[in-house]
């Protein structure tokens, strides 16, 4: 049941990650739990998860909706990102252990099979989970949350409005940050992550986001392409019609 969960939030995340569903579309709780096949309860706890991590927005009495970011927040939440990180990548330029340099090693190829497989869903949740790491890597737990809470403010910013086109760049930044960081020199880490959060919040567009689609409809037909490459048939198509 929780591996059902896990697929039913993974779905539903890819598909705002994306950009397939129109800001401030309404996510039904009762249609979606027909779509998935579960109950409303546990269709009503995925939807809490979304909401906590920022992706939708619950509203009292209201009910979920796709989350319609402004931006008019993105310079102050990449701002309190640029201080933050920053700093982080200063100080792991003197710190990484062996394990954390391995890890971000395959981190920064799972982001560049991504860029290549053109899945703009997976290329934003990794680019989003390479700031984590490096969070992870400082082994402080209120250093964590903090970068947890900021990146899943800016996660559906960059869904909404920068070009699919600009996965590539985040790779390359990436790559320059960790680059810095393993030559021990912490101020060019910190250059480079400052630069790195700079250039994201100039990419932010208006006008990128997703046409008007049925949340329901464009689910179903994800959730049916998913459940057919699990049980061996027709491979999962990302970005359904």
């Amino acid at each position: 049941m929780k591996d059902q969960e896990e697929a039913i939030y993974a779905t539903i995340s890819r598909a705002l990650l994306a950009g397939e569903l129109a800001p401030g579309s309404p996510l039904r709780e009762t249609a979606l739990a027909e779509v998935f096949g579960v109950s409303r309860e546990r269709m009503r706890r995925i939807l809490l998860r979304l909401g906590s991590n920022q992706l939708i927005e619950l509203i009292r009495n209201r009910g979920a909706f796709v989350a319609a970011p402004s931006l008019a927040q993105a310079r102050e939440i990449y701002e309190a990102r640029r201080i933050l990180e920053g700093g982080i990548a200063s100080h792991l330029a003197s710190s990484l252990s062996a394990q954390d340099i391995e890890r971000l090693q395959a981190h920064l190829a799972s982001e560049d099979a991504a860029q290549e497989g053109g899945d703009r869903a997976e290329s934003v949740r990794l680019s989003a989970e390479f700031h984590v790491l490096l969070a992870e890597a400082t082994r402080s737990t209120f250093v964590l949350q903090q970068v947890q809470e900021l990146v899943s403010r800016t996660s559906m910013l960059v869904a909404v409005f920068e070009p699919a086109r600009a996965s590539q760049c985040a790779c390359d930044e990436h790559r320059d940050i960790f680059t810095a960081m393993l030559s021990g020199d912490g101020a060019a880490a910190a250059r480079s992550m400052r630069t790195h959060l700079s250039l994201i919040e100039t990419r932010l567009r208006p006008g990128v986001a997703a046409p008007p689609k049925d949340p329901v409809a464009t689910l179903s037909a994800m959730w049916a392409a998913r459940q057919a490459a699990e049980s061996g048939g027709a491979p999962a198509d990302p970005t359904p019609p």
